[in-house]
């Protein structure tokens, strides 16, 4: 079980909510705030002029609404921004925001009654996912549009999704007993304003960006292995004179990956102690090519943007992003902007750069590998077949090289591409929603990428015969993909073979932490 109000709620949390089914709890300490908030507010806005409670909305703030209609205000601006086009958010996405915009609500300023806390920790905690869809929101006034459809669920109209089906939200409500929500004073804009949405999505794409950091650490070790690279460039001596934490925390990972290798050489061993000078060329390579020896100065940077992603989302996760803010502590309401997403607008788009970069990194080694002159090991494309007969891996290159150029195109920054709207009164916004599904796009074609390399690493460990030789680490990953990839000569159909190891490494933890 996880509390949520009661504490910060971490990575972890988020992610053992997620992935892991572990139910949320309201700590009767975290409720009570939540409630003293709402009579605070209730109280409050007696006789006084309050955004968004007797006022229209946005650039329609000017009029004034009358008593009578005030609960209806708050239904029409959920209804009317339940507008949202394009792909329905995927149930792990669409649970995310409902997290990030839950632990928001139980903080305490936004003025809600617990109905609406109580309500979306009974869909939570029962996987009645609302349909959002990705297009709406331009992330200034927050997830305006992405929120709405949440909001949409909680009054009990719109759609849902549930055991894998889309049904009335009235049929499931219905069926299962759930009452929806009675609009009390500000549900309402209490539920748009936020940037729940990006920040769900965000959280999502750090943990998924985690898993793809190691696995390219995991692709690079086994890539420098089975070619019998020198061990000097992942060294501590020479990595800890570079004063990065992310290149010493790659450096040591794959230090940890080839334990006990008997493919990787000694430099001191093989060049320093029985060089051979008498020869006017080496045919040894007496260093390799970029994408093997600077693994280290290329993924730092990586893990760094990762762990700063992390701070920075998990930060605006645990804040208020609401507006007006409801302070009941200091028996005030203070209007302003907090519901924009600039903070993580910019971390997704310095993320998916990241991710991209790690991506051409992929590329690279994957090239390497199929071009037998470059290496001078390895057949053309790994082809363990008959040479102008077979293909090997030649087709399977083409969609790594593809998803690439993509990755590269989807980098271009939404952080700079504000365009004004809601009658200028939104002049300047984050695109936060938008970054963070182009970056969650950038992370699945990272997935397919990688999941092209190890599948052509693999070959090449069977075309050398070197399983015996492999550390204890890169043997295990080999036995484990191999159960769904077999080894290959002849010539077949690959993209179902692709799909099951693209799957296995969005799903599959890998052996090596991420963090110290």
């Amino acid at each position: 079980m996880v509390p949520i109000g009661q504490s910060f709620l971490t990575l972890d949390d988020f992610s053992g909510i997620l992935f892991k089914k572990k139910a949320i709890t309201l700590p009767a300490s975290a409720l009570e705030k939540v409630n003293v908030n709402f009579q605070f507010l209730q109280k409050f806005s007696s006789n006084k002029l309050i955004y968004g409670i007797n006022t229209g909305l946005g650039p329609m703030a000017q009029y004034k609404v009358s008593g009578e209609n005030l609960l209806q205000l708050q239904y029409n601006l959920i209804r009317s921004h339940s507008s949202g086009s394009g792909a329905l958010l995927t149930p792990v996405l669409v649970k995310a925001l409902m997290i990030a915009r839950l632990n928001s609500l139980m903080l305490a300023y936004s003025g809600v009654h617990a109905d609406v806390v109580e309500l979306l920790k009974e869909l939570i905690n029962k996987n009645i996912i609302p349909c959002v869809y990705e297009h709406g929101g331009v992330g200034a006034s927050g997830d305006l549009v992405q929120l709405a459809h949440l909001g949409l669920v909680l009054i009990g109209e719109g759609e849902v999704i549930f055991e894998n089906n889309i049904h009335s939200t009235a049929v499931i409500f219905n069926s299962l007993g759930i009452k929806p929500l009675s609009i009390h004073v500000r549900e309402g804009l209490a539920i748009l304003n936020g940037t729940s949405a990006m920040t769900g999505i965000g959280m999502v794409n750090i943990i998924q960006a985690q898993k793809l950091l190691v696995w390219s650490a995991m692709f690079s070790a086994m890539t420098n292995e089975i070619v019998e690279a020198y061990d000097d460039h992942y060294s501590q001596e020479l990595n800890i004179v570079k004063h990065h934490k992310g290149q010493n925390r790659v450096a040591a990972m794959l230090r940890e990956i080839l334990n006990n290798s008997k493919m990787i050489r000694s430099r001191s061993e093989y060049l320093y102690q029985h060089g051979n000078l008498n020869q006017e060329i080496f045919e040894d390579k007496v260093q390799e090519y970029y994408s093997l020896r600077c693994v280290t100065q290329v993924l730092g940077p990586i893990y760094d943007t990762i762990i700063q992603a992390e701070k920075v989302l998990v930060d605006e996760l645990n804040s208020v992003n609401d507006n007006p803010v409801i302070d009941h502590a200091n028996q005030n309401i203070f209007h302003g902007g907090n519901f924009h997403g600039d903070y993580v607008s910019l971390e997704m788009d310095k993320l998916k750069i990241a991710v991209t970069k790690l991506s051409m990194l992929a590329e690279r080694q994957l090239n390497y590998l199929l071009n037998d002159k470059l290496n001078q090991k390895f057949p053309p494309f790994v082809n363990l077949g008959v040479l102008g007969l077979n293909f090997g891996m030649q087709g399977i290159q083409f969609t790594a090289t593809s998803t690439v150029a993509e990755n590269q195109t989807l980098s271009f920054p939404m952080y700079v591409h504000s365009i004004p709207n809601n009658n200028d009164n939104q002049d300047i916004v984050s695109m936060g929603c938008n970054a963070a599904l182009m970056t969650k796009k950038v992370i699945d074609n990272s997935f397919s990428v990688l999941g092209i390399q190890v599948m052509t690493i693999l070959q090449a460990i069977d075309y050398l015969g070197c399983m015996d030789r492999l550390s204890p680490n890169t043997l295990a990953l080999y036995n484990e993909v191999r159960k769904i990839f077999p080894k290959f000569i002849e010539d077949q159909p690959r993209y179902k073979e692709m799909e099951q190891v693209r799957i296995f490494l969005e799903t599959t933890h890998p052996a090596i932490s991420f963090k110290a």
